[in-house]
């Protein structure tokens, strides 16, 4: 027995970065480019960069791209601020050193975290989307034409299932209304 995943299925090679190195590769070898812009929204201009160096290939004849950017998308914006703490507790356990499972929703993070961690870890969630329909519409319709993504995935740390279904949703139908088609992954 051999089992080969997407065997005789033509599966597209995407070049996965995080830097202005993995955009000139992307760009060099003329493949569709993802920025995981979820963890280094720093470096946005790769996005960019992809798209000025990118040569046609066998593969792609122009270039491609897609942002992988973290939301959180309730009903309000402070519902989604609530919610988002879920992420932000995520991120400074990564720091300390200490990986847990995600933690529930805090009221607030004073208290939780010193100054310095506060700073890392709103850096590593710069790209971060949070906030009722009208906002996440909004930051995602500027995002897009920030980076001139044709396409966006979207990462989503909630400590509820149902929280997660619902920002799902809510994003779902905000592409709906504007007319885009959206695929989605087991959530």
């Amino acid at each position: 027995m051999r089992a080969i995943p997407g065997a005789g299925t033509d599966v597209p090679i995407w070049l996965l970065g995080s830097s202005d190195f993995s955009a000139r590769l992307a760009a060099e070898l003329g493949l569709p480019f993802s920025f995981a812009g979820h963890f280094s929204p720093e470096g946005m201009a790769a996005m960019r960069l992809y798209r000025q160096l990118f040569k046609p290939s066998q593969t792609l004849a122009r270039p491609h791209a897609m942002i992988g950017v973290p939301v959180v998308a309730a009903d309000t914006d402070e519902q989604a601020h609530f919610l988002s703490t879920t992420q932000q507790l995520k991120f400074l356990s990564l720091i300390r050193g200490n990986r847990l499972p995600l933690q529930p929703p805090v009221e607030s993070m004073d208290g939780v975290w010193n100054e310095w961690e506060r700073s890392a870890v709103q850096q590593r969630l710069g790209a971060a989307i949070v906030g009722g329909p009208d906002t996440v519409k909004r930051e995602l319709e500027s995002l897009v034409a920030q980076t001139q993504a044709d396409e966006v995935m979207i990462v989503s740390d909630f400590y509820d299932f149902s929280d997660r279904l619902r920002s799902y949703e809510i994003v779902a139908s905000l592409k709906q209304d504007a007319g885009v088609s959206t695929r989605t992954a087991n959530a």
